[in-house]
């Protein structure tokens, strides 16, 4: 590189903690003219994580797409992580990847090479995740951004919703959360080397594997956790589902010096966002503050929550971990009490 820049530094927000807030996006959506098409399987009606349409009885196409800034000061690694979060939404609902396109803004001023790096790591990404990468767009802007517009397969008949969650189900997190945590630290420089380095691993890990284990079994819902947070994410599952989703603080999987960070106070301000939306479907929490921040850390290229059946949890747990994921049971569905989400 011809000079040396910080790309964290060229934005207030970094990665998915710059996302429109749940509640606003909700609220500028609900105004917009309905589709009607019976091929249109998942629209925006349940704020899922792609778009689902039929083209014959054994095929759908997944469509999503997916920027976001800077959330990595190294070009190559911040193009892989937006790639890995764009795929990500094919693999929570479970398909597989076929097609991508970049999407791209870039400054007219900061030196090119930058920028190949960024789109080098995003198409590393995206050959890792056995699609093509086809294409894209570009735009001058004063702050760059990176991500994906990517179209993946599916079985119409196997796909997963993030609703349909059924009482007496268990919980699985098969990431472990406080990558928006970590992100303030190095935003403020106060991060941890061994911080950092968890984070970006990761932020760049793909969730097929975790969606390939997945595969094997019953999933009654399923969604990645991004910029919503755990708890915004959470909260739209067990709003679309009727049911009432408890977290049990104490057993989430955390990435390092998650609690020192939190503790301090460095919550990104999409936390806060995700909070006022889940209050308004309902919160009971017995749990400590910093766990409460934690649980609405906006996530970049987060782990996969899924819904299923309390007998097949220990093999699933077993297929993960053996897989290298450091997953989590972290709660379980009950019948929808005055509130949606419930922390202890």
């Amino acid at each position: 590189m011809k000079k040396k820049v910080q790309l964290t530094k060229l934005a207030p927000n970094c990665g998915c903690a710059a996302k429109v807030g749940p509640g606003t996006l909700a609220g500028v959506l609900g105004n917009l003219p309905k589709f009607c098409d019976p091929d249109l399987l998942v629209g925006t009606d349940t704020s899922d994580d792609a778009a689902v349409y039929k083209i014959s009885e054994d095929l759908a196409l997944i469509q999503t797409l997916d920027f976001f800034t800077p959330v990595a000061d190294d070009p190559y690694d911040f193009g892989q992580i937006a790639a890995a979060n764009a795929l990500s939404d094919v693999y929570a609902m479970g398909g597989t990847p076929k097609t991508a396109l970049n999407i791209v803004a870039f400054p007219k001023d900061m030196d090119v090479e930058i920028l190949g790096e960024i789109l080098r790591g995003g198409a590393d990404k995206v050959m890792e995740s056995g699609a093509v990468l086809a294409g894209g767009h570009t735009i001058q802007d004063d702050t760059p951004k990176y991500g994906l517009s990517v179209t993946g397969f599916v079985n119409p008949k196997k796909f997963w919703k993030n609703y349909g969650a059924q009482t007496g189900d268990k919980l699985i997190l098969t990431k472990p959360l406080g990558a928006g945590i970590i992100n303030t630290a190095i935003k403020a420089d106060l991060v941890s080397e061994e911080a950092r380095t968890a984070a970006l691993a990761s932020m760049k890990l793909l969730n097929r594997s975790a969606c390939e284990v997945f595969r094997e079994f019953e999933i009654h819902a399923c969604t990645d956790i991004t910029g919503f947070g755990l708890g915004g994410h959470a909260t739209e599952m067990a709003a679309a589902s009727d049911r009432t989703i408890v977290i049990d603080t104490e057993k989430l999987p955390l990435l390092p010096d998650v609690e020192m960070y939190a503790s301090m106070g460095l919550i990104p301000g999409g936390a806060y966002r995700n909070r006022e939306y889940a209050n308004k479907t309902g919160v009971k929490s017995s749990a400590v503050l910093w766990k409460e921040d934690v649980v609405f850390d906006p996530q970049t290229s987060g782990g996969l929550l899924a819904a299923v059946k309390e007998q097949d949890v220990p093999h699933i747990m077993e297929k993960l971990n053996a897989a290298g994921l450091r997953a989590g049971v972290i709660g379980e569905v009950t019948d929808r009490q005055v509130w949606t989400l419930e922390l202890k």
